[in-house]
């Protein structure tokens, strides 16, 4: 009869304590803790603030991790520490352009990340000028010889941001291009929708066999007067003075922290955001705001109770000139098991649609989900999700489950790669609606015992 006592006083704690980790864990309740949330503004505001622009490989993106280790460690995550890797590291020297003839002007511009130097003398050539990546491509190999090259496009602001991926190749490949074509410098209109004379930077590459040249942005006022000079009908000439280095491997590094799940044995949900920023402002934006939604929302699940699967945090290093954090952590954590990884890097306006990949068996999940990111005001309908730049090679590696929360982008490419990318551009109203967001899903999903593993991809 003790023992029968025994069994049920041990049941009924047992019940009772799975009864209180289910309602510290309520959805609800911890979103609406997060829409008053001051955990995200402040850590942006301390990146921007303290640190400043952090470009990966340098010393300033040290001092960033240096700070990143305290401030998780301050918020009470667990295993925090830095996973150090190398990386080719480009840093900008002098930029200028200006029109020498038939009409003489000063032009804002920029170098692209990876762009070769003009020498302190500069390079003074004729324009030539194409409406679009496709015209370049299609001149023959050689023809530009002693040319400057000058792309332009017609990309418009949209809120999933989809323009970037329909004009992005003049900036990724269009270098590369007109070093085929022989040119001897290479500039585009940003890659951007603001008209502020700011150009937009971004890395870019030279395969294997091709040669770099300078290859630069012209902010879109300056870009659109250059087109209509080169459409008066007069040769146009440019000098463009651009002295950037490759100074070789440097270190970077990913942060990582924990919040420690109570079944070691079910896949760990990863969060990530990128730390490193471009040089040209603070990168409020692109991607302070990420880090401390991602970390903001960890902290709310952590602080209501344990959660049954490990919540893991990457703050990833080096995003910005070729993901090289991302490809670092997929190289040293592939092994380990995984459930579902989600990213944050598309600015701090509002959530408006979430985005599944997940396995049919986790349709109560999903449902779950949507309904719980309704009174937030988020959408339930779009395509699959796919995944932030730094998360795709542990997806791809691993076949992931996915979940996107996608942020309005309206304006994300008003202030993307420019010197207007600070602090003074984030909506915390905004910002708090992301956490609550994010806060939400985590708290449904690393409490969920549901099986996320991906049917084999075919």
């Amino acid at each position: 009869m003790k023992k029968m006592i025994n069994t049920l006083a041990g049941a009924t704690a047992l019940f009772v304590a799975s009864s209180a980790i289910a309602a510290s864990h309520d959805p609800a309740a911890i979103q609406a803790k997060a829409l008053d949330d001051e955990i995200a503004y402040d850590i942006t505001e301390g990146l921007t603030t303290e640190i400043g622009p952090r470009q990966a490989g340098t010393e300033a993106e040290a001092r960033a991790r240096a700070w990143s280790l305290k401030k998780l460690k301050a918020l009470g995550f667990k295993n925090v520490r830095n996973e150090p890797f190398m990386m080719p590291t480009w840093v900008r020297g002098a930029e200028t352009a200006e029109i020498v003839s038939p009409y003489p002007q000063k032009m804002h511009i920029t170098a692209l990340g990876n762009s070769a130097s003009t020498g302190a003398d500069g390079v003074e050539a004729e324009i030539v000028y194409f409406s679009s990546l496709a015209a370049l491509q299609a001149v023959p190999d050689g023809s530009l010889a002693g040319k400057i090259a000058f792309v332009t496009h017609n990309m418009h602001r949209t809120q999933d941001g989809s323009g970037y991926g329909t004009y992005g190749p003049i900036r990724w490949v269009g270098p590369a291009t007109a070093s085929k074509k022989g040119a001897a410098a290479y500039v585009i209109k940003s890659i951007g929708t603001d008209y502020h004379r700011n150009p937009h930077t971004g890395g870019t590459g030279f395969p294997e066999g091709i040669t770099p040249i300078p290859a630069a942005a012209l902010s879109l006022p300056d870009a659109d007067n250059l087109e209509r000079m080169v459409k008066l009908g007069k040769p146009v000439r440019m000098k463009l003075v651009l002295t950037p280095q490759n100074i070789g491997q440097q270190e970077s590094g990913n942060v990582i922290a924990e919040v420690p799940g109570r079944d070691p044995s079910k896949g760990m949900i990863l969060v990530a955001c990128h730390l490193d920023s471009w040089d040209l402002a603070t990168g409020a934006f692109d991607d302070a705001a990420g880090c401390g939604i991602i970390s903001a929302a960890a902290k709310y699940v952590m602080d209501n109770g344990q959660p049954l699967r490990t919540i893991r945090i990457l703050w990833a290093g080096a995003e910005e000139v070729g993901i090289w954090g991302g490809k670092a952590y997929a190289k040293a954590h592939s092994g380990e098991k995984h459930a579902i990884a989600m990213e944050s890097d598309f600015g701090a306006d509002n959530v408006w649609r979430v985005e599944h990949k997940l396995p049919e068996g986790a349709n109560s999940v999903k449902q779950q989900i949507n309904k719980s990111l309704l009174p937030l005001g988020i959408s339930t309908l779009g395509p699959p999700a796919s995944g932030g730049a730094d998360i795709r090679d542990i997806i791809a590696s691993n076949n992931l489950a996915v979940i996107d929360l996608q942020q309005n982008g309206t304006r994300y490419f008003d202030l993307h790669h420019t010197p207007d990318d600070t602090l003074d551009k984030i909506d915390p109203e905004q910002l708090r609606q992301n956490v609550a967001a994010w806060s939400t899903v985590l708290a449904i999903i690393a409490n969920s015992d549901a099986d996320f593993t991906m049917p084999p991809k075919k």
